[in-house]
């Protein structure tokens, strides 16, 4: 409905006022009732966030020429990303506004790679396991390229499977490094293998993984190969605003080749403003998104991201071994920051609107029923509080009919 703008202005405090009253209903992320949509490393961490975003909040990534100051530190970031994910010597890539700009930009390389290099015409399809992020459905959409999702083999993609379904026409597979569902690294290995013998575009998304992964591996956990390092990765994207622990929105779309990444950059000139040339989907480009992520970046190191990511193994690991002791299963062999457990005996869902009850607010996997975390450092604070209440949930549930109240639902 139509709200009128006020006729006359309001002066800051009473509006900081407002804004407070109006946040009242939001979840206490910053005490760790949270394990969805926010990335918590703490208050040292988000003032970097806040003071580097403010720095540049007016600066326009789209003027590269007018600001170099943003091109420069574009290009740094970037460049930290592909040294963690074993890009080779002409890789490439770009911050994009987030996960789902980075695989519709990918998409639309591969799809325009598939056309203008391989010739292929009439309709497209892109493979991927059914665990797959949908922002790759929604791009399709946009691109109507068809949508081939595969059965899973213990919630991990299928190569198999997939390679039963691609044909001429498929511009894509995809492996996720992890699965969002269920936090568990697809055989990248093997999709890699089929993506060199059939000539396909292997797209990694690592929107999730791509900067713990490398992280836990130093701190000593077998992490399969997933990135770069596998020869029939053509792209990946990355989220710097999930485990980069920098500001929303911020993600990095990476490319093997800078041949592959001209693909995905738009350039027009046939109008009366002149040429315009665009590497993401978005024109304007915040300026605060790209230098949040240098400062958090260089403010942390490798030092400060392997404390932190051992702070999330740590208490993924501790959250795992006493959600079993309650007698919930997890699924597979979760090894970053993602775990999904059930309950053999009541309703997953149940349990959570219980939780709900006491502040916290975390998502749910649906095949099957689970409880859902994604855990961020701060969590490591809060874990016994976590367990002691799921303990209770679970009674309240055992206690009652175990009636979940209607499905539960998040976005």
């Amino acid at each position: 409905m139509a709200t009128p703008l006020p006729a006359t202005g309001t002066d800051w405090p009473t509006l900081k006022a407002r804004m407070a009253e109006y946040a009242t209903g939001d979840v206490a992320w910053r005490d760790g009732k949270t394990a969805v949509y926010v990335f918590n490393a703490g208050p040292e961490v988000e003032r970097v966030q806040k003071e580097a975003y403010t720095a540049f909040m007016s600066e326009n990534g789209l003027g590269p020429a007018a600001f170099p100051s943003l091109a420069r530190m574009e290009a740094e970031v970037v460049g930290f990303g592909l040294s963690l994910l074993h890009g080779p010597e002409d890789a490439v890539g770009t911050i994009t506004s987030g996960g789902t700009d980075s695989i519709t930009m990918a998409l639309k390389a591969a799809r325009d790679f598939a056309r203008k290099e391989k010739g292929v015409v009439g309709p497209l399809n892109i493979v991927l396991p059914r665990s797959a992020h949908p922002a790759f459905d929604k791009a399709a959409a946009v691109m109507e390229i068809e949508v081939r999702r595969t059965p899973l083999n213990a919630y991990l993609a299928d190569p198999e499977a997939m390679a039963a379904v691609c044909d001429a026409a498929t511009v894509m597979i995809v492996g996720s490094a992890p699965s969002f569902p269920y936090g568990l690294i697809d055989p990248i290995a093997a999709l890699s293998d089929l993506a060199i013998a059939r000539d396909l575009w292997l797209h990694v998304d690592a929107c999730v993984g791509g900067y713990i992964a490398p992280f836990v591996r130093m701190n000593g956990e077998d992490i399969p190969p997933f990135d770069f390092e596998l020869p029939g990765v053509r792209s990946m994207s990355a989220d710097l605003h999930k485990y980069g622990y920098c500001a929303k929105g911020a993600s990095t779309v990476l490319f093997r080749t800078a041949a592959l990444r001209k693909f995905m950059i738009f350039d027009f000139r046939d109008w009366p403003g002149g040429r315009m040339v665009t590497p993401t989907l978005a024109g304007t480009r915040p300026g605060g998104a790209i230098s949040a992520a240098w400062a958090v970046m260089n403010f942390l190191g490798v030092a400060g991201y392997r404390e932190k990511q051992g702070l999330v193994t740590a208490t993924r690991a501790k959250i795992a071994a006493g959600a079993e002791a309650l007698g919930f299963s997890v699924l597979g062999q979760p090894k970053l920051g993602i775990l999904a457990f059930t309950h053999p005996e009541v309703d997953s869902q149940a349990v959570w609107g219980k939780l709900r009850e006491r502040g916290w607010f975390t998502s749910l996997a649906t095949e099957p029923r689970s409880l859902h975390l994604m855990l961020s450092p701060f969590h490591a604070e809060v874990a016994d509080t976590y367990l002691a209440d799921l303990a209770w949930a679970l009674g309240e549930v055992r206690g009652g009919d175990g009636a979940t109240g209607g499905e539960v639902r998040y976005s």
